[in-house]
């Protein structure tokens, strides 16, 4: 969609990654965004809610000619919802860095703007990466109260093991289990990954609860963004995993 009757098209994105990569790599096209999207800093659009809880009402009144969703970040009902209004949905699947290299490509496509550099540079990060270890055993929480945990298929569990961290629950039946604590440290973990999102984990809220294992505070942006983060993840990621393991 690289004009729409002459003119840039009017994009709605309801998925944080996407935001930032449509922001940076076609400047103008965005007219919506989740009241989420935190990326890039000062982004002037109107917010339509949540990405569970859109307002499709105010999204449809933006008259936008795609918008951008994700089958795991968005409900269907809300999808489906815009579909009646007339939207044209374009929904992403992204459960690998193979998968999410692919989805940015085409979403930028879409947007009308060329293949970004940081794209290029983000294959090229991953294409290069060193494991900091040779199956380095981990648990990898994203809340707690109750505790869950990444299980199978999941984009964040790929970009572990792509830096040599085999998530034990990576054959969990579900992608992301509440599984107790107890178990969690029963499984015996070498290495906890705490992400500061969807739950913030610090140093004083998380380590605490793994005394057995190595803990590892990462930005969540790096571990389960896909947009313009994914050309630094590697390496920062691979840095905070060495210092947890030192």
């Amino acid at each position: 969609m690289s004009a729409v009757r002459g003119r840039a098209p009017r994009v709605v994105s309801l998925v944080p990654s996407l935001t930032e990569a449509v922001a940076v790599s076609a400047p103008g096209v965005l007219v919506g965004a989740t009241d989420w999207c935190s990326h890039p800093a000062g982004l002037d659009v109107a917010r339509i809610g949540g990405t569970k809880n859109p307002d499709v009402p105010a999204v449809l009144a933006l008259r936008p000619d795609l918008v951008l969703a994700n089958e795991e970040e968005n409900r269907a009902p809300d999808l489906d919802a815009l579909r009646a209004g007339g939207a044209e949905v374009l929904l992403t699947e992204v459960r690998t860095l193979d998968q999410g290299l692919a989805a940015l490509a085409g979403v930028v496509a879409a947007c009308g703007a060329p293949r970004p550099r940081w794209l290029a540079e983000a294959e090229e990060a991953w294409a290069a990466v060193e494991p900091v270890g040779d199956g380095i055993t981990a648990v990898v929480p994203i809340w707690r109260r109750p505790w869950m945990v990444v299980g199978r298929d999941t984009f964040a569990g790929d970009l572990l093991a792509r830096l040599g961290v085999r998530n034990l629950y990576a054959d969990h039946p579900e992608r992301y289990p509440k599984v107790p604590l107890d178990e969690l440290n029963a499984a015996g973990p070498r290495l906890v990954v705490l992400p500061d999102e969807p739950y913030r984990f610090t140093a004083d809220d998380g380590p605490e609860a793994f005394p057995g294992a190595a803990a590892a505070l990462v930005d969540g942006r790096m571990l389960t963004w896909y947009g313009p983060s994914l050309a630094r993840a590697p390496r920062e990621l691979a840095r905070a995993l060495r210092a947890a393991l030192r």
